[in-house]
């Protein structure tokens, strides 16, 4: 592997998440050059199990979510388990977790116990709800998530019934808020020396995320206008049906509109008082998208890509995404790399977006298998071979198997 690199070089994570929300923060953090040493109990993360995979515990979504990382399996139903991950806390910059406040209190790593390991340490904790409310200690998962956020309501603006994303959404834009949140406090750290207590919660998180365009006219107190984002709201905003497949076509601006009506030989509408405004082209989307819908089956999505590209008109071809490998910008950008797996061969994954003067971010530890830095991170926060080789030899020998116990 590659000499560590990237802005977040020197930094050391203590990574004690689970599923997606959490280890995609820190695969983030660890792609920007952090040390992320991820606690796992021996059975591992479920994700591990999740097919398809070619070995066990080595599942897609695990390797996906955990590159740029160390793994040590600790059972933390021992107090010598404890006491390793303690140990390994004192050493670190981060302590990062998505367990259930409760599980972590009686774990010794609340706030409290984990600051006087590490005075200045960035302690970040990322739950479902808020500390401070009613639904503190209650489960979340994602499905959940757009439920309580208001997300799966937004499908019934179109339909009856509400819906989920077929997407981790909720997971994946919470690990985004987590990352930034730890690198912000880092930063704080530098300036003032002192650590920082971080809380993320899921429901809050997706709810501001969704407000962002639709609080509307409830910005205003009294409410002046409607809720939402009018344009969002139409049923005619979505991909439309070319002669030979789909593509989402979307003038946005004057100059957009009047070229589309001209190509659609409808320069009339130009002249049309409700479409004059950007204000108004929101208003009055549902009829103004109508001629999107009239005129796209007269030309192929080769023939509306040519002339929106000519006009500068945003648009683009509904690529699918099993095959979005295969989109030549994507090719051309690098995003899809191919590496061997010390342990599962050859495999795809796709490199972190974000450049970095001028470079991207590189794959510098292939996701571990469970366990396989365990020995050589009790090394370095002080363990001798005889204390290492006594606990790992304790922790297989459970014949209920070890965990976390909470």
């Amino acid at each position: 592997m590659a000499t560590p690199s990237g802005p977040l070089t020197g930094v050391r994570v203590a990574d004690l998440t689970n599923v997606l929300m959490g280890p995609l923060a820190t695969r983030m953090l660890g792609d920007m050059g952090a040390d992320v040493i991820r606690i796992e109990g021996p059975p591992g993360d479920v994700t591990r199990e999740y097919a398809p995979m070619r070995h066990p515990t080595m599942g897609a979504f695990y390797i996906n979510a955990n590159r740029n990382k160390r793994s040590v399996a600790l059972d933390l139903k021992t107090a010598e388990g404890r006491q390793a991950v303690r140990d390994l806390i004192a050493t670190c910059d981060v302590f990062v977790t998505n367990m259930r406040r409760g599980a972590v209190e009686r774990l010794g790593l609340a706030e409290t116990d984990v600051r006087a390991l590490r005075p200045d340490i960035i302690y970040c904790i990322a739950n479902g709800y808020g500390s401070n409310g009613p639904r503190a200690d209650h489960a979340a998962y994602d499905d959940v998530m757009q439920a309580a956020s208001g997300l799966a309501s937004t499908f019934q603006w179109f339909e009856e019934a509400p819906r989920l994303i077929p997407a981790v959404i909720a997971d994946k834009i919470t690990g985004v808020h987590i990352a930034f949140a730890i690198a912000a406090a880092l930063h704080g750290r530098a300036v003032t020396g002192e650590g920082s207590m971080i809380e993320v919660p899921m429901a809050e998180t997706m709810t501001a995320f969704n407000l962002v365009e639709h609080l509307g006219g409830r910005t205003f107190v009294p409410q002046h206008g409607d809720f939402s984002y009018a344009r969002l709201r139409t049923a005619t905003r979505r991909p439309r049906r070319t002669a030979d497949g789909w593509a989402v076509i979307m003038p946005y601006s004057e100059a957009n509109w009047h070229d589309f009506f001209e190509f659609i030989g409808r320069p009339e509408m130009k002249g049309d008082e409700r479409f004059a405004t950007a204000n108004g082209r929101v208003v009055h989307a549902t009829e103004l998208y109508a001629t999107i819908d009239d005129a796209t089956p007269g030309h192929t999505t080769a023939e509306w890509l040519s002339f929106c590209a000519e006009h500068s008109i945003p648009a683009a071809e509904v690529v699918d995404l099993e095959h979005i490998d295969a989109d030549e910008h994507y090719q051309a950008v690098g995003l899809f790399q191919e590496a061997d797996h010390p342990s599962e061969g050859p495999i795809r994954y796709v490199r972190d977006p974000i450049m970095f003067n001028g470079a991207p971010t590189t794959e510098i530890r292939h996701a571990p298998t469970l366990g396989q830095d365990t020995r050589d991170v009790l090394r370095e926060v002080g363990w001798d071979e005889t204390r290492i080789e006594r606990y790992l030899a304790d922790s297989t020998s459970d014949g209920d198997g070890p965990g976390t116990g909470v």
